[in-house]
Order: C-alpha cells, then sequence, then structure tokens
C-alpha cells in the first residue's frame, strides 16, 4: 500500500487558498503551499474532490466524476500564457479574502475563461493548439460527453437535464447529433476551459512529485443526480423510465443528524455495472489516479450495503441496507490497475461485512481523534487503540475544527447534549493531560504520537481557528464550502512546530 511508511500531512482543499480572486486557484499560493509543507517536514497534502460543483456548492456534489472545478484556474497563469491580458485581471471586484462567495466568483471566472477562449481561438500558438488537441484524445471516454451537457445546461439557462426538452433528456440520437452541430463552439469552450484546469492540476501535481510531496484525493463513491454521469449512463442507475431516480442515497440517523442524512444521490444499478465488468468504475479511478497519488474513498460503507431511501422521501429515515458487490469491485479494480492506493473512510456505525471487506484489500480505515472522548478507554478512536494501518484525523472537513468541538455547546452542530460535552472536555483534558490553552497543538501531538502510519490536520487546526472556519456541517446546506485562510496566516512559526513533531515522531522524509 501507499501509506505503510510513517508520514503526516494537511488537509487543505484549494478553494480555501489564499489571492486577490476571490477563491484558491492553482497558481502561486498552491505552490507557496507546498513549500510550506516541505519546510515543516510534511510529506502528504489531502485534498477534497476535485469536480466541477453544482448545487451548493459541494464538491461531493458535482457535474463530473472525471471533470476538474474550472472555478480553481490561475488567472495569472493564463496571463503567463498571453491567453488573457495584464488588463483583463487589472481590475478585480472586491472579493473577501476570508470566504468564497461563490455566484460572484462564478460570474467573474466565467468571463475570464471565456476571453481566454476567444484568444486561444484567434491567436492561439500551434504549439497550444496541438496540446489542447492531445488532451481531447486523451479524455474523450468522459470529455464529449461532458462538454456536450454543460452546453446543454447553458441553453437551458443551468436547469438540471432532467428538465430539458425530453428528446435531449433520455439522448436520442438524432436531437444528440443536432445539439452537437447547433452547440458546437459552446462545446469547445468547456473543453478549451477542462485542458486548461488539467494543465495546471498536473503541472501542481509534478511540483509536488519533484518536492516529495504525495497528493491523497477523494472519490464520493456516489455521483450528483444532474451530471453528465447519470445523464450519459442511465441504464448504471436505478432510474425510472422518465430518468427519475427510484431510490436515493443517504444514511441513517447518527451523531451528525437526527433525521438522518439524506443525499439524494441515485443508487448504482450493482447487476448492470457488474455484467458491464464494473467498466465506468475501473475507468473513473483509473482517471483519479492520474490526477492523485492515494485516494480516499468516500462512504466506504457504500460499498458492503447502501442506505437507499425511496425517492420522493423528505428525510433519510426510510430507508434499508441493500448489499452492494464490493468484493467483486474491488477484485476488479485490481486486477485492472494493480496494488490500490486506497483510503477506506469508514467512519459511522460500521458492520462486520464493512470491516472484513476493508481487511480483505488491506485498505487503511480512519480515526478521528474528536471523536475519542465520548466513551470509555476502549473507544477505537483514542490513540491508545489505534492500529498501525490505519489514517489518524484531528477532525475532518465534516467536522468542526478542534478549538471549535472544544469550545462547542449544546445544540450547535451536534446532537450531544451539554452534559455530554462537557464530560468529553474533561475526558479529554484527562486523557491529553493538558490544561487546554493549546487544545489544537495537543490534538496534533497526540496524533502525530501515535502508531498510526498516516496522521492528517486539517489546515485550521494548526491555525488554532475556532468555528468561524469549519468547512462543512452535515445535514445543513447553508455556508459551507466557503472557508480561506488569508495570505500570511501561515508562519515560520507554524512550519518549525510541524516540523519538530515530525520529527520527534518520525513521521518526515525516510530516504
Amino acid at each position: 500500500m501507499a501509506l505503510k511508511q510513517r508520514a503526516s500531512g494537511i488537509l487543505l482543499h484549494p478553494t480555501s487558498l489564499p489571492g486577490p480572486y476571490g477563491i484558491g486557484d492553482l497558481g502561486t499560493e498552491a505552490r507557496a503551499l507546498v513549500d510550506f509543507l516541505v519546510d515543516s517536514g510534511q510529506t502528504l497534502w489531502q485534498v477534497l474532490p476535485l469536480g466541477p460543483t453544482g448545487y451548493g456548492d459541494s464538491p461531493y456534489q458535482c457535474f463530473s466524476a472525471f471533470a476538474g472545478n474550472t472555478l480553481l484556474i490561475s488567472p495569472d497563469a493564463l496571463v503567463r500564457e498571453h491567453l488573457l491580458a495584464a488588463s483583463d485581471v487589472a481590475a478585480v471586484p472586491e472579493f473577501s479574502a476570508a470566504r468564497v462567495d461563490f455566484g460572484r466568483v462564478i460570474e467573474f471566472k466565467r468571463a475570464l475563461l471565456e476571453r481566454a477562449y476567444e484568444r486561444f481561438k484567434t491567436s492561439g500558438s500551434d504549439a497550444l493548439r496541438q496540446e489542447f488537441d492531445g488532451f481531447c484524445l486523451w479524455a474523450a471516454s468522459w470529455l464529449n460527453d461532458y462538454a456536450l451537457f454543460r452546453a446543454l445546461k447553458d441553453e437551458h439557462g443551468g436547469a438540471a437535464w432532467n428538465r430539458w426538452d425530453r428528446s435531449l433528456a433520455l439522448r436520442d440520437e438524432r436531437a444528440l447529433a443536432e445539439a452537437r452541430a447547433r452547440l458546437r463552439d459552446r462545446v469547445e469552450a468547456h473543453k478549451f476551459a477542462q485542458f486548461l484546469f488539467f494543465k495546471q492540476w498536473l503541472a501542481l501535481k509534478e511540483y509536488c512529485r519533484q518536492r516529495r510531496v504525495r497528493i491523497i484525493g477523494d472519490i464520493p463513491i456516489f455521483v450528483a443526480y444532474d451530471s453528465a454521469d447519470v445523464w450519459a449512463n442511465p441504464r448504471l442507475f436505478k432510474l425510472d423510465d422518465t430518468g427519475a431516480p427510484r431510490v436515493v442515497a443517504g444514511v441513517p440517523p447518527d451523531y451528525f443528524s437526527a433525521t438522518g442524512q439524506l443525499w439524494g444521490n441515485p443508487i448504482y444499478d450493482w447487476e448492470r455495472l457488474r455484467a458491464e465488468g464494473f467498466r465506468w468504475w475501473v475507468e473513473r479511478v483509473r482517471w483519479t489516479l492520474q490526477m492523485v497519488d492515494v485516494v480516499r474513498l468516500d462512504h466506504f460503507r457504500g460499498f458492503a450495503a447502501c442506505w437507499e431511501v425511496p425517492g420522493g422521501d423528505k428525510t433519510a429515515e426510510r430507508g434499508q441496507w441493500v448489499a452492494a458487490p464490493g468484493r467483486e469491485l474491488f477484485e476488479t479494480l485490481t486486477r485492472e490497475l494493480g496494488e490500490l492506493p486506497i483510503i477506506a473512510e469508514d467512519l459511522g456505525v460500521i458492520t462486520p461485512d464493512v470491516i472484513e471487506l476493508r481487511d480483505r484489500f488491506g485498505f487503511p480505515g480512519m480515526r478521528i481523534l474528536q471523536f475519542a472522548f465520548g466513551g470509555d478507554s476502549r473507544n477505537q478512536d483514542l490513540p491508545h487503540n489505534y492500529v498501525p494501518n490505519v489514517v489518524v484525523y484531528t477532525g475532518t472537513h465534516d467536522n468542526d475544527t478542534t478549538v471549535g468541538w472544544f469550545n462547542s455547546k449544546a445544540g450547535t452542530g451536534s446532537t450531544r447534549t451539554a452534559e455530554q460535552i462537557e464530560r468529553e472536555r474533561n475526558f479529554c483534558l484527562k486523557y491529553l493531560n493538558t490544561d487546554g490553552r493549546e487544545i489544537h497543538w495537543d490534538f496534533i501531538r497526540a496524533v502525530f504520537a501515535s502508531v498510526a502510519n498516516t496522521a492528517i490536520v486539517p489546515l485550521q487546526d494548526v491555525l488554532g481557528l475556532g468555528s468561524e472556519a469549519r468547512m462543512n456541517l452535515p445535514a445543513s446546506t447553508q455556508g459551507n464550502w466557503q472557508w480561506r485562510y488569508e495570505k500570511g496566516a501561515l508562519t515560520h512559526r507554524h512550519a518549525e512546530r510541524l516540523r519538530e513533531l515530525a520529527e520527534l515522531y518520525g513521521r518526515t522524509v525516510v530516504d
């Protein structure tokens, strides 16, 4: 496996990087973060899914499982490539440095990409045209459908595909051929934007490789209903004759929500996938492993069984567990792709079949230190109960920050009572032998010192930020995915403290 040696790193989505354009991007600040990782003795950078986000701006609800998020394209890099003029980026709207205003950013970035595409058409170099043509050939298996899907969404004012003309929604071949001809320029514009994203992302990945930093990516088990994946491959999902989902994904009531989480994603028709040799999944994992070095499989338990909720329900309470062929899928992936550098996101209530599936393929599971203090000394999230083949986090993008968790009150983001919160806090202070004044560094030390091969810390915890820096509150739809850190927030002292702990506990690069 790719995570057998002791190592540590940072969790930060590129949207959270600083910069003047309203959202983090793949330019100089991304490289500055990589340099910070090197200076601080860290060798892993974990990101969230990199796909194009739709409603709610969630990276776990993307328009494609293959395409990239073009909001991450660096305008400065486009200026250097002469696809934009310096004047194009001179008058930037006054964006917040601390939060992403997705609506305004989308409008601003879309206009820049339109200019870049027009300049490419009129004055792009032969070398760049050849590079673009090569990309289109390389990515053709998903790019053609995706670009047409996005062009049709544009034509329909952004409406979901099931609200398009019926002939287009249900992919009548004649209607699709007419659309390709009618929207040829818009289709190529979307292809060009994808070309720019992957050109910049792969250059950043190479920068990481040269600095000996590995990227941990993320594959959500499910895809969004309003996605090119479902529109182009309806046979692979449990849809009715009109294209509506018969059942949707979620999880039952849990720590985060008393009514469960209703995600709304369509469920795979695993029998059809099996009959096709799991080809779509093989190509999805193959493509992702060209973009990142290690993959976190979100909602791993769904590969053993999925919580299927009737399509019209408003909560996830009436769902049921339905078995999925995870063993056959991973056997196929291993046969096609070789040893799989996968982290199994096995959080929540995990049954023996999930543990057996994870261990059969040697995938490391996850442990969350914030979850460690709600029980007794047998809690698997306490560091003395770890095993080497796990990835331990102080918290994830779905948790509050460590400082926010430590200072939390009842009714603010969890189902815990005031008494439970106080009991957890007292257990935490006693277990870590601390007064809590630097609880975030106490947490970082604990996960670094543990026997877990891999320790990951959200950047918010390195910075010691409170709940204002939380990335996502599960089962909520407002205010998520927006946090950014400001330029200059990461200091030499942060790097020194991280490096000291990484060296002390054997997590730096071993030659």
